[in-house]
């Protein structure tokens, strides 16, 4: 009689083709149950219950099985994964997807953080900008890519100047440092800020290819990224070159930007990309409020709380200096802002065990002083 065991190295034939893995080491085969006569009843949980491939899987599930030795009729039986057996699988995809990762100058400890969102106007690059500089003037060291390969702003809003040159000697890409901040972007190889950019989507593609691949970006603590508004061909790229990165949505207060918002959400999610949380800009009389912990409750991610509409995000914009560098509300709500994301990644060297007691022999030293 065939055993389970035997069932389930069989099972391990059986591929999802969007996950990139077999549903044996996905956790999609819930159980497995031979009986004497051989009958071989099989569980198959899917992510969803309306997911598009459940036929394949379930066609290719039983005739694996059938053609086993001793196996006389094969059920399957299909739900839907529970919340927990979701985040497993995800885990279970997203180690796959690092483990066979591109190398680029990105260490894999560096926290990566995606500022998105699902259109343009809702002051995604003055999030990234500022989040940036916070992070960098709590003491990290800090990147910033502007992944908005056509509609770059990054340089002009934190103050970048001079261009992209190559190292002479490693032939790498230097980073323009600014307000503390490693900088890259398509708007400091240009001649002007003006000029226009007809790259098509491949091309974009490549460009943020080079940016991690060939930019000297040395020891991070964080890169953010300014991604580029939408679901396309840049998102997907940076799924599969940076898998540890993390995406950050930011949305406005009216229900349109948190429609939209919800398809970058679903993207990240569906390309295995934690969602970091929700961050609500422009908070104020004009737009109102409430849209972000709404958003951030239908998609199940963490409020990480709002932005007012302030006219001094603007000019530090148009300056080149970040509002988050002065004082006020906005200043304010930006350093809540970083202090929530250093909270949910922290460091990588502070998670370490030789990281915690060197942390702890500081507290000490400072005790003693």
């Amino acid at each position: 009689m065939v055993t389970t065991d035997q069932v389930l190295k069989t099972l391990e034939g059986v591929y999802d083709p969007e996950l990139g893995g077999n549903v044996v080491e996905l956790g999609m085969i819930t159980d497995v149950q031979v009986t004497p006569d051989g009958l071989v009843r099989i569980g198959l949980a899917l992510t969803v219950a309306e997911c598009p491939l459940r036929n394949q899987l379930e066609n290719d599930t039983r005739r694996r099985v059938e053609g086993m030795p001793g196996v006389g009729a094969v059920e399957v039986r299909t739900t839907a994964m529970t919340k927990r057996q979701r985040a497993e699988l995800m885990s279970v995809a997203r180690r796959r997807v690092r483990e066979n990762a591109e190398p680029t100058q990105v260490a894999t400890t560096t926290r990566v953080v995606a500022v998105a969102s699902g259109k343009g106007g809702v002051g995604k690059s003055s999030v990234s900008v500022n989040l940036a500089v916070a992070l960098a003037t709590m003491g990290h060291r800090v990147g910033l890519l502007d992944a908005d390969i056509w509609g770059f702003s990054v340089p002009r809003m934190i103050g970048a100047r001079g261009r992209l040159e190559a190292d002479a000697a490693t032939r790498l890409i230097r980073p323009v440092a600014a307000n503390g901040v490693k900088v890259v972007s398509t708007g400091l190889i240009i001649e002007s800020e003006e000029t226009a950019l007809m790259w098509r989507g491949l091309m974009l593609s490549k460009a943020l290819e080079q940016f991690l691949k060939e930019v000297a970006w040395g020891d991070l603590d964080y890169l953010v990224i300014d991604m580029p508004p939408g679901t396309g061909d840049v998102q997907m790229a940076l799924t599969r070159l940076l898998p540890q990165a993390e995406m950050l949505v930011v949305t406005t207060p009216q229900s349109a930007a948190q429609k939209v918002a919800i398809r970058v959400a679903d993207m990240a999610r569906r390309s295995h990309m934690p969602v970091l949380g929700v961050v609500e800009n422009m908070t104020g009389e004009v737009f109102g409020a409430g849209g972000g912990s709404e958003l951030a409750e239908t998609i199940s991610a963490k409020f990480l709380g709002t932005i007012p509409l302030d006219r001094a995000i603007v000019e530090g914009g148009d300056t080149g200096r970040p509002v988050v560098l002065g004082d006020g509300p906005a200043a304010e709500a930006f350093r809540d802002l970083a202090r929530h994301v250093v909270e949910a990644m922290p460091p990588a060297a502070m998670e370490t065990c030789t990281g915690r007691i060197a942390k702890l022999l500081a507290d000490l030293e400072d005790g003693a002083a």
